[in-house]
């Protein structure tokens, strides 16, 4: 351990200020999982914490690829893409991706957070201007600031407020608008269409992470741009694969100029280890089975189920649209409370304070998954109107920057 003075004073003092505001996070372990269904610190409980929106993290099938990629490849790729890195299941992982989705191609990257990192760094500079959604993940804002670029946040999901930017930036040719479609705390999604019409209008590019969206959203699961036919109208596409998908890993879609210049610029997929072969096995298995469709439906039944339920126990104003329900409760130290009361009755929900999202909004982010016997969703709901009453609000707030 290193014994620089002015380190660990400056850890103990910060540490100190995280554990007096009562934020400071201690990450659960979880030992055994089937489905939902985990232990988690030596107790048996059912998550509805996990983005593993359609349960295949533990299909058998999708577990056997890869254990195969193993046997024939090894767990790792050795190397950068650039250098010996890219096997051939990267090269059809991103074939797939990009079929699925209507794109010419696709390129991997080592997580949604390296993906949006990588695209806004790569594509966005010192004279561009980027336009990102109040609500936008950490990896987007992060993106942003890493590119130098100077910044517009409109308002959630206002495409009004987001014309107004436009139209006051008019002396910038390098505009780029960014957004989510299915917000990872909110559980609502962007105006697309309209978000679509701006950046026709005014010229600019416009980014949409699916990393929520992609297996939930639209009769095919496929994300909001694709039911939307927006492929033609969007210019990059982020997918990840470590949530509706049960894996790990992320892929950009759009142009082939695109991935060509992706290839040269993004410091995120340069500069990094390819993915894994299991990885990449057990995506390219996951796939098929959200392109037969019978998941993606059997998660929209659980989502009916849940809010059928809700509004049958007396929850006013319930939204249970998407597989991501933000339940805002307001009060961090309540927020946490009912976290611990859901948790002794053997449901893992997290409780999510600032800076995730705005003081004031703390919330409980519960989250279904094709893997949710009915029996579990009633003892839940169950759970809340003991714990939380009929007064809470299910709805949506902003994530500060």
């Amino acid at each position: 351990m290193g014994e620089n003075g002015w380190l660990n004073e400056y850890l103990e003092a910060e540490m100190a200020d995280i554990a007096a505001t009562g934020r400071l996070r201690l990450p659960r372990t979880v030992s055994a999982a089937d489905g939902p269904r985990v232990i988690v610190d030596g107790r048996r409980i059912v998550s509805f914490c996990s983005n593993d929106y359609l349960g295949l993290a533990g299909e058998p099938s999708i577990r056997r690829a890869a254990s195969a990629a193993v046997e024939a490849f090894g767990a790792g790729a050795t190397a950068s893409r650039l250098i010996s890195g890219t096997h051939a299941s990267h090269l059809e992982l991103e074939r797939r991706f990009a079929r699925c989705l209507g794109y010419p191609a696709g390129l991997c990257f080592g997580s949604g957070y390296h993906a949006n990192l990588g695209l806004l760094g790569a594509l966005a500079g010192d004279d561009s201007v980027v336009y990102s959604d109040a609500a936008n993940h950490a990896s987007i804002i992060d993106g942003i600031r890493l590119s130098k670029a100077a910044k517009r946040i409109y308002r959630h999901r206002d495409a009004a407020h987001l014309a107004e930017l436009l139209e006051g930036d008019r002396t910038t040719s390098r505009r780029i608008i960014v957004t989510e479609s299915l917000f990872s705390m909110d559980g609502d999604v962007a105006p697309l269409a309209e978000l679509a019409e701006l950046a026709r209008r005014y010229g600019a590019a416009l980014l949409v992470d699916e990393a929520h969206a992609f297996g939930t959203v639209g009769d095919a699961g496929r994300g909001l741009v694709h039911e939307l036919g927006l492929q033609k109208a969007v210019d990059a596409v982020v997918v990840t694969c470590g949530k509706a998908l049960g894996s790990y890993g992320a892929v950009v879609v759009g142009s082939e100029r695109l991935r060509a210049f992706l290839v040269n610029r993004s410091r995120t997929f340069i500069f990094t280890t390819g993915l894994p072969a299991p990885s990449v096995a057990a995506t390219i298995a996951a796939l098929d089975f959200v392109e037969r469709g019978e998941v993606t439906r059997r998660l929209r039944a659980n989502v009916e189920c849940f809010g059928r339920r809700l509004r049958e126990r007396g929850f006013r104003d319930v939204r249970v649209t998407w597989p991501i329900v933000p339940i805002v409760i307001g009060s961090e130290e309540a927020t946490m409370v009912a976290s611990r009361r859901l948790w002794e009755r053997g449901l893992w929900i997290q409780g999510i304070r600032p800076p995730t999202v705005a003081p004031g909004t703390s919330r409980l982010r519960l989250t279904l998954s094709a893997g949710h016997h009915e029996v579990e969703i009633a003892a839940l709901v169950e759970a809340l109107v003991e714990v939380l009453g009929i007064e809470a609000a299910i709805g949506s707030a902003e994530i500060v920057d």
